[in-house]
């Protein structure tokens, strides 16, 4: 992390940002977290949902700059409601769409219940599509926008062990990609990113990913972790990615540097595809 932070220091591309008005979901850990702080530090404000507000939500709360609101976006009303702050800040020009949710399927898939799928589907998909369906008048009426999904690399690599979260990923992709071609022409534009695995609590928390797949093979998380590192052929990098660096793509998307750009996907797995 310390030579991403020199790195990232020195940066000194103007994207534009300031007083841009975004809204994003999922935004009290991870990367959406530091989706939000980076478009802080750009000079955005920002509309944060998330189920709860952490401490991390609250001080930048205290720039002025960020309206954390406690929301739950598995609610078919909940996105529209989060939409609807961003009035405290007079428009909209960014969205991002970011919460979600992945629950190891050990079991295998013939005990993944209705339930189950019903709930990856609500807060991963459904969300998003309410978000944006809220989002787009707001956006046409500044006169264009953008809109950034945070996908997944299981969009590409369909995984038993996450069988209903790569299904739901790759409709979010294919979502992204059809609202590309009906709003081009009203100067909205729509990408995603696909990461790989994250250095995040929902991959490396006590029950994170690595922690319930360790324990499904009675192994440490520690050593599960390096499983997954290792596996389909392994990360080019050897490591996992951290979430400042999905935000710094999130946000070059979010901006007119990437004007022309859109209906498209950036994958940023450390190179754990190796397919075209």
């Amino acid at each position: 992390m310390e030579e991403y932070r020199i790195r990232s220091s020195v940066t000194n591309m103007d994207l534009n940002l300031v007083d841009k008005v975004a809204v994003v979901t999922g935004a009290s850990k991870g990367i959406g977290l530091a989706i939000t702080r980076a478009l802080v530090a750009e000079g955005a404000k920002v509309v944060a949902g998330a189920r709860s507000i952490t401490e991390d939500l609250v001080a930048l709360s205290d720039t002025g700059q960020v309206l954390a609101v406690a929301i739950d976006l598995s609610r078919s009303d909940g996105p529209a409601e989060l939409v609807s702050r961003v009035s405290q800040f007079g428009g909209l020009d960014i969205v991002v769409n970011n919460v979600g949710a992945l629950t190891p399927r050990t079991d295998g898939f013939l005990n993944v219940t209705d339930d189950d799928w019903q709930a990856t589907l609500n807060l991963t998909l459904m969300a998003a599509v309410r978000t944006t369906r809220t989002a787009i008048p707001l956006l046409i009426e500044r006169g264009g926008g953008n809109v950034v999904t945070i996908c997944s690399v299981n969009a590409y690599l369909p995984d038993p062990g996450v069988i209903d979260y790569s299904a739901t990923k790759a409709a979010v992709w294919n979502l992204s990609k059809s609202l590309s071609k009906e709003f081009g022409a009203s100067g909205l534009r729509f990408n995603t990113i696909s990461p790989g695995p994250v250095s995040t609590a929902l991959w490396l928390g006590e029950n994170g990913v690595a922690a319930t797949i360790g324990r499904s093979l009675g192994v440490s998380s520690d050593e599960a972790r390096t499983r997954i590192i290792d596996s389909g052929g392994g990360f080019s990098t050897g490591r996992f990615t951290e979430p400042e660096e999905v935000a710094d793509l999130a946000i070059l998307l979010a901006s007119g540097r990437a004007g022309n750009v859109t209906g498209a996907d950036f994958r940023i797995d450390g190179g754990l595809t190796k397919d075209l």
